[in-house]
């Protein structure tokens, strides 16, 4: 895939954008510990990104991370929105695809923002729906996000399990960290695929029972896998998988196409 960085030194914005990754990775491998916490019993917080957010403002400098994580976020988003308004990016559909990265990266600075602010945001996924589903038409606009949803976590899963990821990268770390650089993508993004799905699942439930608490995002979704048979034992592996994920953000950073 072409890059902006083709027609742009490396700098500030490169820099910035390749932080925004990193982020990513400490941000997956927090919802994975979270969530393994969940899994045994603990009663930690959220398993999603404001509950993530939430464990790093409390460690000592926790603020400063948060703000570098708002910049690196809001640097990544702009990566991707100019990749897909300049079409750097490529193809339609990998234009497509880029201008969604940047909204998924622009809200991500924007809840790790509301945290370091103090804000709360419990509940705002199920509040958000509610709204939408008393509108007109708003019960079919929340099915039609949960069915996009489930889109993108089973190609998650398809894109861990045929190693497409590694289109991503521009080469592998070498040696044993390549190995498993390599394996943290197939588990990663399989583990991410499978809550992203469930996650989707719950958008349509809620959709078709008119009823926005089903709608409950990543920790509503982490939370109904673990009441379900053998459920503590799959979370616990999902939450492995979400902290390998963390891992191959990392090695993204480092590696990754832009």
């Amino acid at each position: 895939m072409a890059t902006v960085a083709t027609r742009s030194p490396q700098g500030a914005w490169e820099l910035g954008a390749r932080a925004g990754y990193a982020a990513s990775g400490l941000l997956h491998v927090l919802i994975g510990v979270l969530a393994a916490q969940l899994a045994l019993g603990s009663s930690g917080g959220s398993a999603d990104e404001s509950g993530a957010f939430t464990a790093i403002a409390a460690t000592p400098f926790g603020a400063v991370v948060l703000w570098v994580a708002v910049v690196a976020f809001v640097a990544l988003a702009a990566w991707q929105a100019a990749a897909a308004i300049s079409g750097a990016a490529g193809e339609t559909g990998d234009r497509v695809k880029a201008g969604a990265k940047a909204v998924v990266y622009l809200a991500l600075a924007a809840t790790a923002y509301s945290v370091v602010r103090g804000a709360s945001g419990g509940g705002r996924t199920q509040s958000a729906t509610a709204e939408i589903m008393q509108s007109p038409g708003g019960r079919l606009l929340v099915g039609a996000v949960g069915v996009g949803v489930v889109v993108v976590g089973v190609y998650h899963v398809y894109k861990g399990l045929t190693k497409k990821f590694l289109e991503d990268l521009n080469r592998l770390p070498s040696g044993t960290a390549g190995r498993v650089a390599r394996r943290a993508g197939v588990v990663g993004y399989a583990a991410k695929g499978l809550a992203l799905t469930i996650v989707g699942v719950l958008f349509v439930l809620a959709a078709a029972t008119a009823n926005p608490q089903e709608a409950s995002g990543l920790d509503g979704a982490l939370q109904t896998l673990r009441d379900a048979p053998a459920g503590p034992v799959l979370l616990l592996l999902v939450a492995a998988g979400l902290v390998a994920f963390g891992g191959y953000c990392g090695v993204r950073s480092r590696f990754g196409r832009l």
